[in-house]
């Protein structure tokens, strides 16, 4: 039991601290790196013979930009505070209802409500964090290119969303039926 417990606060806190650092990085550093996603962008790299140029298409790459906007800086920031707030809720939701299970209350309103949380937590977190993470390689490629070079790339993982999605319907059914069985049958036995 306590490994399960040690483990979910380790999760929180290196997803906290890996978000602390990238905050951190966006700040200090001279040319901040910022991951963009590109489509059909034909690029130049040295994997030829005797390293020449051979033309590659580029999926995604860091971009470094001297200076972002203050709306992409928000953004990268805000998309740091979605993941460790996506983290924290769905671990401590979950640990909350394996202590409760612990426990011997296995169905009932509350570990209901601590699925479904679990489950919107998780959903909004793989949603928003792409998201605000894609409005800051946005603002980095206006500062890179001018605003000359248009490379609007918003993607989330559907097989991530809709296994969430999916895993939190069942498990909130799961436990309204289970509660409301257990109700029912209360007093039978």
């Amino acid at each position: 039991m306590s490994v399960f417990f040690v483990t979910g606060a380790l999760l929180v806190v290196t997803s906290a601290i890996s978000a602390v650092s990238n905050i951190v990085e966006l700040f200090t550093d001279s040319a901040t790196r910022v991951f963009a996603e590109f489509a059909g962008t034909a690029a130049q790299a040295p994997i030829g013979p005797d390293g020449d140029t051979v033309t590659v298409e580029l999926d995604s790459a860091y971009l470094l930009a001297d200076q972002l906007p203050l709306a992409s800086v928000v953004a990268l920031v805000l998309e740091q505070a979605v993941v460790v707030a996506a983290v924290a809720t769905v671990v401590t939701s979950l640990l909350l209802v394996m202590w409760s299970i612990l426990r011997g209350r296995v169905f009932g309103r509350r570990n209901t409500t601590l699925i479904g949380t679990a489950a919107t937590a998780g959903f909004a977190g793989v949603a928003l964090a792409p998201f605000f993470g894609n409005m800051g390689a946005n603002g980095a490629f206006a500062a890179i290119s001018g605003g000359d070079f248009d490379n609007v790339v918003l993607s989330a993982n559907l097989a991530q969303l809709f296994g969430i999605a999916f895993l939190g319907a069942l498990g909130t059914t799961v436990f309204m039926v289970g509660d409301r069985m257990q109700r029912d049958t209360e007093g039978l036995v």
